[in-house]
């Protein structure tokens, strides 16, 4: 996208357009979630692997090492932790992600879980072109859709970086839901160009994943910062506000950060947590979308 470096010259014509392409529309927040439940819990874990790496067009040997490690060790242990629990989460796997084993996004299927769309290479598509962005959004659909059996109803774009035609396009492919953008922390209907799209949100937000707490990056520069107990005290304040209120808790986790045996009981704890207030509902992203679309 191009960067405009003198807005202050824009006409309101030009800035409303910008600021009206995609927004949040009705409020799709239900009155009770499914068994008459207060609350809802949505677990989701981003399954970018080697991708992370080769996503920024990169192919650093010991990153694609780290993302591996996603792969081997901690997405096998999130489906061991989500089985003991019998709660049911969604993954989003870029299709390429996918392709370098097949049978992981296969096993994470037939376990009962939801394989949603996360790019073909965890590209970046806001430096896309409309063209370019629908055939990878196609393609990799197809792709997932091939490997797991199901085909995919939801979408997430790499990094939360969205092009002014990533949501239009999401609903031109009659995807149910998005789960990229943060206008709420209910679900909403998006809006575009003025127009209701049929789309629905399932916001996320950065205080709600772990990457923001606990990842190592050289390139931007990024340090864990906080302790694993401090993280899962936001988790906590986040889950027990949104029981307050009727709504939902939305979560963002990434295998190759949550999965070591350091950090994995953060999963274990918040579930525990969740568990013991009682009246929550464990949901995908999917059926989420679904009881808001009926309910809302």
């Amino acid at each position: 996208m191009t960067k405009n470096s003198r807005p202050w010259e824009m006409a309101e014509s030009d800035w409303r357009r910008l600021v009206d392409r995609v927004r949040a529309g009705r409020a799709l927040k239900p009155a009770s979630w499914p068994g008459g439940a207060r609350c809802a819990v949505a677990l989701s874990f981003d399954c970018d692997h080697e991708t992370f790496e080769l996503g920024k067009g990169e192919a650093a040997v010991g990153r694609l090492a780290w993302g591996e490690f996603g792969r081997r060790v901690g997405v096998p242990r999130i489906i061991a932790l989500l089985e003991k629990h019998d709660i049911k989460a969604s993954f989003f796997i870029p299709a390429v992600s996918g392709l370098i084993d097949p049978s992981e996004p296969r096993r994470i299927a037939e376990a009962g879980h939801e394989v949603g769309l996360h790019g073909w290479i965890h590209e970046n598509n806001s430096t896309l072109d409309r063209d370019t962005e629908r055939q990878l959004m196609l393609k990799a659909r197809d792709a997932l859709h091939e490997m797991t059996g199901v085909e995919p109803v939801g979408f997430r774009s790499a990094n939360w970086d969205l092009s002014p035609h990533t949501i239009p396009l999401a609903a031109e492919l009659g995807l149910l839901y998005d789960s990229s953008l943060m206008a709420d922390e209910s679900c909403y209907e998006l809006v575009c160009d003025g127009n209701p799209t049929g789309l629905i949100e399932v916001p996320v937000e950065w205080l709600r994943d772990d990457a923001v707490y606990l990842l190592f990056n050289r390139d931007p520069a990024t340090r864990p910062w906080m302790t694993p107990q401090n993280v899962l005290e936001i988790f906590v304040r986040e889950l027990d506000a949104a029981w307050e209120e009727g709504g939902i808790f939305q979560l963002v986790l990434h295998p190759f950060v949550i999965g070591y045996r350091s950090r994995i009981w953060i999963l274990d704890a918040l579930i525990e947590h969740a568990k013991a207030k009682g009246d929550v509902w464990f949901g995908t992203h999917a059926e989420v979308a679904e009881w808001v679309r009926d309910h809302g």
